[in-house]
């Protein structure tokens, strides 16, 4: 039996198996919120707009009203109804991700917990694809360059941790943008609660790096059992 020979076989698996062969995810961006000071420093941007502007920002997680979904008990990104001042405030208060590259069709997951008990608490989730920019205006309801994608709303019972999950557009290649979350209420006097963000993960499928599968490493094994002993 001839090299040729020897390879058709394998070919044909390989080429069965291709279908079912897996890629790497690529990771974005993995932040788990152990020091919300450190973020500005790693390209995270923080931005409230609130009117009035209230006595709290984005600020780290509160174990005293609920630990983090993952990790040290203080370790996420909280928001109350403090973000904007009183009388009949609306807090609009921005957490934007560094530039990441968005090649591809990048997934956005994450960890949500809405405290909510009876007062509406909302999460909305952005996108920019203008580089660098971390432009969402100065007014409450202003969003500059970001574009909504999803938006998250509890009114009822603490929601407890939820894993969320958003798949973006397919990009082109050399697309570099934010991504940004933004804890919304319209009216502090009958609104607003608190809210936690953790596990904040993106990521995308790395298609020119192909994983064989099972059956294409059996093909392979079984190929060089057969040249061994074709030279024996």
């Amino acid at each position: 039996m001839n090299v040729r020979q020897l390879l058709s076989p394998v070919m044909a698996a390989c080429a069965l198996s291709g279908a079912s062969m897996s890629s790497h995810a690529a990771v974005l961006l993995n932040e788990g919120f152990n020091s919300l000071a450190a973020l500005p420093g790693a390209g995270w941007v923080f931005k409230n707009n609130s009117q009035p502007l209230g006595a709290t920002d984005w600020f780290q997680g509160n174990t005293a009203v609920f630990p983090a979904a993952d990790g040290p008990a203080d370790s996420y990104a909280a928001a109350n109804f403090n973000n904007a001042g009183s009388p009949a405030g609306r807090i609009s208060n921005w957490m934007i991700t560094p530039q990441i590259a968005l090649d591809g069709t990048p997934t956005l997951d994450f960890a949500l917990r809405l405290f909510g008990s009876d007062f509406l608490d909302t999460v909305e989730v952005y996108l920019s694809t203008a580089g660098s920019s971390s432009d969402v205006g100065t007014t409450s309801t202003s969003t500059g360059d970001f574009t909504l994608l999803q938006a998250f709303s509890n009114a009822g019972p603490d929601s407890g941790w939820i894993n969320e999950s958003i798949t973006l557009a397919a990009f082109a290649s050399g697309t570099m943008g934010r991504l940004a979350f933004r804890y919304f209420v319209d009216n502090t006097d009958v609104d607003g609660n608190y809210v936690g963000i953790d596990s904040v993960n993106v990521s995308t499928r790395d298609a020119t790096v192909p994983e064989p599968t099972p059956a294409a490493l059996l093909a392979l094994a079984l190929v060089g059992m057969a040249a061994l002993r074709r030279r024996r």
